[in-house]
């Protein structure tokens, strides 16, 4: 009897042990792997779009040093004949001056394939180079002087960088001079870009194995108090594991606003490469006008005109990954400012309206809703087609509370396209809401929508002191 009793117990007891720690196990590989993927994925995403990002600069850098040495031999190029041939030793004198930085040069080919200008590979001039590839086989003089024909166009290849000796990846941009039967370029390495690049892929790798070593570590310690205290223990670690899922996101979130900050710098960094043109077309401007060039003021005006652009591109940068008005001015003049550079940019109408808050919201709920803004204006330009757009931020007893309304077409009426996504953008509005322990609400009809989002009393900061100099913002 004794014996039967002991055998029974036995398998109940293996039984459960099994009935709670399979699902756990399953459930903990799942979730490792399904974190592993999406944690590769997102972050593929991000470095592709930074990769591209940065690439992007880099072009836009070519086309101006091109648009800047275009407009130091375009007078003598428009009033020359095709057999110029002063003319053209004088473009070449020209082009052959203008060197930028280490490794910056501009170099010409006709369509022959004869070299005429390589300050800083002198070998190559004078010389035929039709045929000439990389290390990897990819042409390069046939590709430039087919793109010239053209009319323009960008080439990547491996090329020696002057400065150090070394083979890199080299972007050119090269433009055609029909008349003379000319191609005129220049190109940039963008070693840098990739050494980024791999730094980022690097960095997430060892970010998703310690992740992938958490949720092991965490797992086999679960087993063993599952083990040892069975299903008490089991439902207590579920609910252990719901905090720290919940801890994780704010991670994630907090990564984000990181990321979003180091990318912010990186692209700050990049636009000093736009303001290398900008000197390059005031250093022009100089010796035109100790010259006596009456074209000084076109550089001069071409300079201040590249200049706004870098200050405006920075600012734009700036503003969208983390504006300075937040922390500076507060929340409702940074929403205000949101909500007029939209409709600037859309060419929708939009009103906008706050009371002055009493007290301030913290760090925190501030971002909250300015993010939230963000992905609502969003939404309403790419799916809502609204003609009026309202914001209304306002504090009260209760804590503070966002409103966003537009007359678009509701998420009903939304194109099929934005009905098949998964709902991604309002995802990342709840969980930044759930994670103040505020309140979401979506109303949506035929004629617009509406969302309110609302934050506690807890995330109000006290009232600041009633001193002259303080002024209470939101």
């Amino acid at each position: 009897m004794n014996f039967s009793a002991g055998r029974l117990w036995q398998n109940y007891g293996q039984k459960l042990f099994l009935t709670a720690t399979l699902p756990f196990i399953l459930a903990a590989v799942v979730i490792s792997i399904f974190v592993t993927l999406q944690s590769h994925k997102l972050a593929e995403r991000e470095i592709a779009a930074l990769e591209t990002q940065l690439l992007e600069a880099k072009r836009k850098e070519l086309k101006n040093y091109l648009a800047m040495a275009r407009t130091s031999f375009v007078n003598i190029y428009g009033r020359a004949a095709p057999d110029d041939e002063n003319a053209k030793l004088l473009v070449t004198q020209i082009l052959s001056s203008m060197l930028y930085g280490q490794d910056g040069y501009f170099f010409v080919f006709d369509y022959d394939g004869n070299n005429l200008v390589a300050p800083r590979h002198t070998d190559l001039i004078g010389r035929n180079w039709s045929g000439l590839t990389d290390t990897s086989g990819t042409p390069i003089t046939d590709e430039l002087i087919r793109l010239a024909r053209n009319g323009s166009g960008y080439h990547s290849y491996e090329w020696v960088k002057p400065s150090t000796g070394e083979t890199a990846r080299m972007v050119t941009y090269v433009i055609g001079l029909q008349d003379w039967r000319w191609a005129v370029g220049t190109g940039v390495f963008v070693d840098d870009v990739l050494a980024s690049v791999a730094a980022s892929r690097a960095d997430v790798e060892a970010r998703v194995r310690r992740t992938f070593v958490f949720i092991g570590g965490f797992a086999i310690a679960a087993l063993l108090l599952v083990f040892t205290s069975g299903l008490f223990i089991t439902l207590r670690e579920r609910r252990l594991a719901d905090a720290k899922l919940k801890a994780l996101t704010q991670r994630v979130f907090d990564a984000q606003e990181e990321e979003r900050g180091r990318v912010a710098r990186e692209l700050h960094d990049g636009i000093s490469q736009i303001l290398v043109g900008v000197r390059y077309a005031l250093d022009l401007a100089r010796r035109r006008t100790e010259t006596g060039d009456t074209r000084a003021a076109q550089s001069l005006d071409k300079g201040i005109t590249h200049l706004a652009g870098a200050i405006q591109e920075v600012r734009r940068i700036s503003r969208d990954l983390r504006p300075g008005t937040l922390d500076d001015l507060g929340l409702g003049p940074t929403l205000k400012a949101l909500i007029e550079d939209f409709g600037k940019r859309t060419g929708i109408e939009t009103a906008f309206t706050t009371v002055v808050f009493r007290n301030r919201l913290d760090p925190e709920a501030k971002i909250a809703l300015y993010r939230i803004a963000q992905e609502a204006l969003t939404n309403i330009e790419r799916h809502a087609g609204a003609t009026h757009v309202t914001l209304d931020v306002r504090g009260h007893q209760g804590g503070a509370t966002m409103r966003i309304s537009d007359n678009g077409t509701g998420m009903q009426n939304a194109p099929d396209d934005a009905k098949s996504r998964p709902g991604l953008g309002l995802r990342n509005m709840q969980e930044r809401i759930d994670r103040l322990n505020g309140t979401l609400r979506l109303l949506s009809s035929g004629s617009g929508t509406i969302i309110e989002a609302s934050v506690p009393l807890s995330h109000m900061l006290p009232p600041e002191d009633d001193s002259p100099d303080t002024k209470a913002t939101a």
